[in-house]
Parts: structure tokens; sequence; C-alpha cells
């Protein structure tokens, strides 16, 4: 068995840092980095986009809502043709910069807000495949089974691939508990990994109401911000591989 673990990085800006990105580069396989809306400016870019490179590590996008202060966990109201705007030009300034970088942008997944968001509402969803497919480098899409933008994605074509997060607790439909309620976040990085491990085994994640539901996933997401985010990742990759499972990229070799 093989899944991927990813986290979300390059989220700091100017002087200010969120996490251990270099650390994390050595325990994931793949690192969605900000691109300037929620997070990021060019040099953080360039030097998530490099330290990932060396390492081997699969570079997304990581686009969201402009609203640094409230780190795009807030949504803002904007039309359609607005998101898609702003998703194109937040990972094509990724893109820009990855070439300096001789780094390659390979999929997108959609921050916070943004991404609950396009979870649930198939215009917000088809506003981002369609900025999505014009870019250039057939990029594919990192997405929640069973959402509207992994129906959107596919439905345009493009590769998709599904994620469970190891730090958040789940609704009964298949959505994430919401932060503002207690229990949605989890800290415990040993009850994090044998919940991996029994999911990987079941394919069906409990709930915050208790019952389990039945998810996909090729790829595991640890979220960089969260408090004890790099030994939770590591500990993760410890026991799965001690399970056997093999941890490596959902996506492989290079870009057409």
């Amino acid at each position: 068995m093989k899944i991927d673990l990813n986290s979300d990085l390059g989220e700091g800006f100017g002087p200010w840092t969120m996490g251990d990105d270099t650390a994390m580069l050595d325990v994931v396989t793949s690192a969605n980095i900000a691109c300037g809306g929620h997070a990021s400016d060019p040099e953080t870019m360039f030097t998530a986009l490099r330290q990932a490179t060396a390492r081997g590590v699969v570079i997304g996008a990581h686009p969201g809502y402009a609203d640094r202060e409230g780190f795009g966990r807030r949504v803002i109201p904007m039309e359609r043709g607005e998101i898609g705007r702003m998703v194109a030009a937040q990972v094509g300034s990724l893109q820009g910069v990855a070439a300096l970088a001789a780094a390659e942008v390979r999929y997108v997944k959609p921050h916070g807000a943004l991404g609950n968001l396009a979870a649930d509402d198939r215009a917000v969803a088809e506003a981002i495949v369609t900025a999505v497919a014009a870019l250039p480098g057939k990029l594919a899409i990192l997405a929640i089974s069973g959402t509207e933008l992994e129906l959107a994605a596919r439905m345009a074509g493009l590769e998709v691939f599904s994620e469970i997060f190891a730090d958040r607790a789940y609704m009964p439909n298949g959505r994430l508990v919401p932060r503002s309620r207690g229990g949605a976040v989890l800290y415990d990085a040993d009850a994090a990994a044998e919940r991996l491990v029994r999911f990987l085994d079941t394919g069906r994640m409990p709930t915050i109401e208790g019952e389990p539901i039945a998810l996909a996933a090729q790829s595991i997401c640890v979220h960089g911000d969260t408090a004890g985010a790099l030994a939770m990742a590591q500990t993760i990759r410890a026991r799965l591989e001690k399970a056997g499972v093999s941890v490596a990229a959902f996506l492989n070799g290079e870009m057409e």
C-alpha cells in the first residue's frame, strides 16, 4: 500500500515565519506552497520551492483568499470570475517563481475557506477548475473526496487526487468539523497515527458523532501551522512505515 504525506508550507511572509518548513520537508512527500494570497511572498516562495526540489518533494500551489489577517480562513464574497482570476494570479505567480527556482508546480490545492467552500459550492469549484485548466503545465487537483471540487475537476478532464486530514475531525457528511467547534483540531500525534493506520486498513474514518464513514484518499495532510505539526508528521510517517505502508508522492515522474 502507498500513501502520500503532504503539508501546507511557505506560509510566512517578510520576517514572519510559520512552522518549520525545512524540517517538515524532510518528512513529507508533497508540499502545498502558499502563493501570495493568505500568506507568502516571492522570497518565501523561492526558498520553499528550492528546498522542496532539493529533497525531491513534489510541489503544489496553495491558493486562498487574499486575507492575511484571517489567514484565508474567512469567506470573502466574490463573483465566480473574480475567484477564477484570483486563483490564476496566485498559481501563476508561484509558477513564475518556480521557473527561477528550477522547480515544477505539479498540482493545486485550495486553502482554508476557499477549499471548504469549493467542496460544497459548484460555482466556486468550477471557477477554480476553469482557472487551473487554463494555466500551463497540466496541473492536477488535490481535493477532499466526494466534493464538488473533485467532481468539477473530473468533469473537466483534470487529474484528481483525494486527501484526508491527519489533524482534523470529521463530520458525518465527510466534511471537516469547523475550527470554531471543540475537538475540531487533533493534537495527539500517536492517536492521529493510529487513526490513520486503521483508516488505511478499513477505508473508514471515525466522525465526531462516533459513526465511521467511507472516504477515499491518496494523500494525508498535516497542517504546517498546527501546534506540534512536525512531531505529528514524524510520528505518522514512522507509524505508517512500521505498518508496511510506503510513503510516497501521489504524483510521479516529470510533467509533460
